[in-house]
């Protein structure tokens, strides 16, 4: 039994149903409801350590040619990826050069004319941007496309997913864990706690130790470009530093996020004032950009874990509670991968290849790593 439909439940319950009887509790009406969906879904290196990059790797092939996807619109569109520094910031723009190197093939370093090229608005030079690096291999990702793909695959499978099903308690009889919701009560012998920012929660819910998890709210807005001015060729820019910001162009308007990092509470989290008004401030210090009018805006939670790394395993102090959790920003683009790794830790199968030839490891997503 996988609680939670965003896209870490529901990519791991696509593989489980080939295996096992399973079934997908969501609480909301749609998958993806909270973070998953509310997500700038882009694929890149640019983000995490060496076990996120490993695991966003070892996801190419899957979103490259997922299974059945000759019948299937594309997972994903190319769009490079730019990261920049100011004169303040070049030793992280050298820094995640080297990271990123160790997984693409795809990166150059780019001057202030060559960025100016690339994104005519950009501010380069003195106070602005000084260097930059492109990734070639960067790709948007389609998120609903991924969320149907994976529950198609789930019921092609025999699993099924029930809708307005939150957990209202969890015990364990023994043998089997118990699952309470407002219309049905279910036992499974094993549960997977993929609920997103709720997953601590309900891991007390179940008398299961928490991993501490922080759930962090993120805000982006969209406003239109400037008339006539074509921003579809612009790639997915960001800057190197925490205090920046990121913008890339969508159905003809241009998204942007402060790149919030607000704790919050597990909840419908929604944007506020402030970080609305910051996303449009950062753009306009690092671009020539005039956000006139804020077209739309939202937020999502992002959850981490103390290493910031997605967790996958079974808890050490309660037999049969699976955790899939801790995703952070980059549970999209490593969907596939963690979906691959909680198979094998799941049902005790060998470790997968398509994950060692990345350098990811057992012992970097289990979660016995956070009791250390």
């Amino acid at each position: 039994m996988v609680i939670g439909g965003g896209i870490a439940g529901i990519s791991a319950a696509a593989r489980f149903a080939q295996r096992a009887e399973t079934i997908l509790l969501e609480r909301e009406s749609a998958l993806g409801y909270h973070s998953s969906g509310r997500s700038a879904t882009f694929y890149h290196f640019g983000i995490g350590d060496d076990a996120v990059r490993g695991l966003t790797a070892a996801s190419r092939h899957f979103f490259a040619d997922p299974p059945g996807g000759e019948d299937l619109p594309p997972l994903w569109q190319t769009k490079s990826a730019m990261f920049f520094a100011t004169s303040e910031t070049m030793d992280q723009l050298t820094a995640l050069e080297t990271e990123m190197r160790r997984f693409s093939d795809n990166i150059s370093r780019v001057g202030p004319g060559e960025m100016q090229a690339i994104v005519p608005v950009l501010k380069v030079g003195d106070g602005g941007a000084v260097a930059g690096l492109v990734d070639t291999g960067g790709r948007k990702l389609d998120a609903d496309l991924l969320l149907q793909t994976n529950a198609r695959a789930l019921r092609a499978a025999g699993g099924e997913i029930c809708f307005h099903a939150g957990v209202t308690g969890i015990a364990h009889d023994g043998s089997d864990w118990i699952v309470d919701t407002a219309g049905e009560s279910y036992a499974a012998r094993v549960i997977v706690n993929a609920a997103g920012a709720w997953a601590d929660e309900l891991a007390v819910m179940a008398g299961v130790l928490p991993l501490g998890l922080i759930p962090l709210r993120r805000t982006i807005i969209g406003f239109d470009p400037p008339p006539g001015l074509d921003v579809s060729d612009w790639p997915f820019l960001k800057t190197v530093f925490d205090d920046g910001f990121y913008m890339l162009p969508d159905a003809g308007r241009l998204l942007a996020s402060p790149m919030d990092v607000t704790p919050s509470a597990a909840c419908d989290v929604q944007p506020e004032d402030y970080e609305t008004a910051l996303a449009a401030w950062r753009v306009e210090e690092a671009t020539t950009l005039s956000v006139e009018r804020i077209a739309l805006k939202w937020a999502g939670l992002r959850s981490f874990v103390a290493d910031k790394v997605p967790t996958a395993g079974f808890a050490p102090d309660a037999p049969g509670f699976f955790w899939l959790a801790g995703q952070g920003g980059c549970g999209l683009q490593t969907s596939p991968a963690m979906a691959l790794a909680s198979e094998a830790l799941l049902f005790g199968l060998p470790w997968p290849e398509q994950l060692r030839e990345h350098g990811v490891e057992p012992h970097q997503i289990r979660p016995e790593r956070l009791r250390v």
